[in-house]
């Protein structure tokens, strides 16, 4: 379904509070992301309705509406051109459902509400507030990791040679400098000024360091990678806000940025440099030994375990380990692994939408969200489909972990797949897939796990994952509750057509 970005902004931001309830806006891959004055003027339910909107998040930080890759960022630009005195407008009204998707919604709310609860962990906020650091870097990634890919291709085939070092240098830079990013987005995260964050940060990626001797050997330039720069840039921030809370006006100008930028980058210097360096390469050697050994199992374990990680609110922690993954090697091999829970997903949605088709609401939300979980967003097929059914969010995970367990066996055999970018999953990853065979073979291999997933996923919640009986999904007890953070595409009920992210 085309989505006109401007319509959709236009019907946003009344149904948000207006124009004077937005404090902020921003977007991720799928998401707009906006601070609210007060959350009590959206009106949730008629947002929900909306044919673009495919769920909405609230994290206690910023309500998130899922609009899906490609179009979240064009209707964000819209929506922020609409902030400046917009006039509200009359709320559009939900969309008439029946019962059974009435029945769904209102457990979804029920778990997201228990499991938000079980999640007001600090370990868990701060997650949380480390994902935030590295969320916002994505669409670089997954740009300069399509370029990438692009450059290696016309390598191997020798074409366009005057062209292939511009796409390089192109694909390179903004991953020579990620430091700095990252230490500019840790900075505006925890509480400090974002560019003395990016000052201390760059330290790590400065040519000069090899000058440097720490533990009785040169620094390497880029020794530590992201986790360095993300421990220099976090130090550096509460360096910075002990200095303000004590140093009169007259000499904070002048003190505070350096004392910032001395202080914690001779710890990053003498330190943290030499530390995270020590890290990145145990999460290097760790992923590359786990897959060449226990490829099998490990696959097993990651694409059948996603889903849950995900409900706990644990899968944040692994953004920091994708992005050291493709500092260091060039891709990510632990991404299409987990890819693999979204095949399940869709082979278990699949298998509910054949088993019950008497049920013509709950159906007409599973062609709605397909097409999004064919290309690796899963929110809409989870929150709306099988997490309120329960049993089929179980056969789900099992066809991922027979997805993950595909991939690893080629692991063990020598043929290694990775993600040059975080962020997209299903078929949307194909464009960003390496490996030490070449792009086509990874990209059979990786299909051939998709295939599998969808296939074991289906079989398995068609056989197990309804009791048997094919009987509507109200008889069906709820078993898991969704991750906070994740929306429940259900909560809109009724017919609606299809969204393609």
């Amino acid at each position: 379904m085309h989505t006109d970005p401007r319509a959709t902004a236009a019907a946003l931001l009344p149904l948000v509070g207006g124009p004077a309830n937005v404090l902020s806006a921003a977007h991720c891959v799928t998401r707009l992301r906006l601070a609210l004055a007060d959350r009590a003027r959206v009106d949730e339910a008629a947002l929900r309705a909306l044919p673009a909107v495919l769920g909405v998040v609230e994290d206690g930080e910023s309500y998130q509406i899922v609009l899906g890759p490609g179009v979240v960022g064009r209707v964000t630009e819209e929506f922020e051109r609409l902030l400046p005195g917009t006039p509200a407008t009359e709320p559009e009204q939900p969309l008439p459902g029946t019962p059974t998707a009435e029945e769904l919604a209102r457990r979804g709310a029920e778990l997201k509400e228990r499991q938000k609860k079980r999640n007001a962990t600090p370990a868990k906020a701060a997650l949380r507030r480390v994902a935030n650091v590295f969320v916002p870097l994505i669409p670089a990634l997954i740009g300069c990791g399509i370029l990438a890919g692009v450059a290696g291709l016309l390598t191997n085939l020798r074409w366009l040679p005057a062209l292939t070092p511009a796409l390089t240098a192109l694909a390179s830079a903004f991953m020579a400098l990620i430091a700095v990013f990252v230490g500019h987005n840790t900075a505006r995260e925890f509480g400090g000024t974002p560019v003395l964050g990016g000052a201390v940060a760059a330290v790590v990626v400065y040519p000069g360091v090899a000058k440097v001797t720490a533990f009785g050997s040169a620094l390497t330039p880029g020794q530590g990678g992201v986790l360095g720069a993300l421990a220099a840039a976090l130090l550096g921030t509460y360096v910075e806000r002990w200095c303000r809370a004590r140093l009169p006006g007259t000499l904070d100008v002048l003190l505070t940025p350096t004392l910032t930028v001395l202080v914690s980058g001779l710890v990053t210097l003498y330190a943290l440099m030499y530390a995270a360096g020590q890290v990145a390469s145990a999460i290097g050697t760790a992923s590359t030994w786990l897959l060449t050994h226990t490829g099998v199992l490990a696959g097993l374990l990651l694409g059948g375990l996603f889903l849950p990680l995900v409900m706990l609110g644990l899968h944040q922690a692994l953004i920091p380990l994708h992005t050291t993954l493709i500092e260091q090697q060039g891709h990510t091999v632990l991404l299409p692994l987990l890819a693999m829970a979204g095949a399940g997903q869709v082979g278990a949605a699949a298998a509910v939408y054949v088993r019950l088709r008497h049920d013509t609401s709950l159906r007409t939300t599973i062609r709605s969200a397909l097409p999004a979980g064919l290309l690796g967003v899963g929110e809409p097929l989870i929150y709306g489909v099988s997490l309120p059914l329960g049993r089929p969010f179980l056969t789900a995970c099992v066809g991922g972990a027979a997805g993950g367990a595909f991939v690893g066996a080629f692991a063990m055999r020598g043929t290694e797949v990775g993600a040059t970018a975080i962020g997209p999953s299903g078929w949307a990853l194909f464009p960003l897939l390496a490996g030490d065979a070449g792009p086509a073979v990874a990209a059979a291999v990786y299909g051939g796990g998709l295939l599998t997933g969808y296939a074991v996923g289906f079989l398995a919640t068609y056989c197990f994952g309804l009791g048997g009986t094919a009987t509507a999904p109200a008889s069906v007890s709820p078993v898991c509750d969704p991750e906070e953070h994740e929306p429940r595409p259900a909560d809109r009920p009724g017919p609606r057509p299809a969204s393609p992210r």
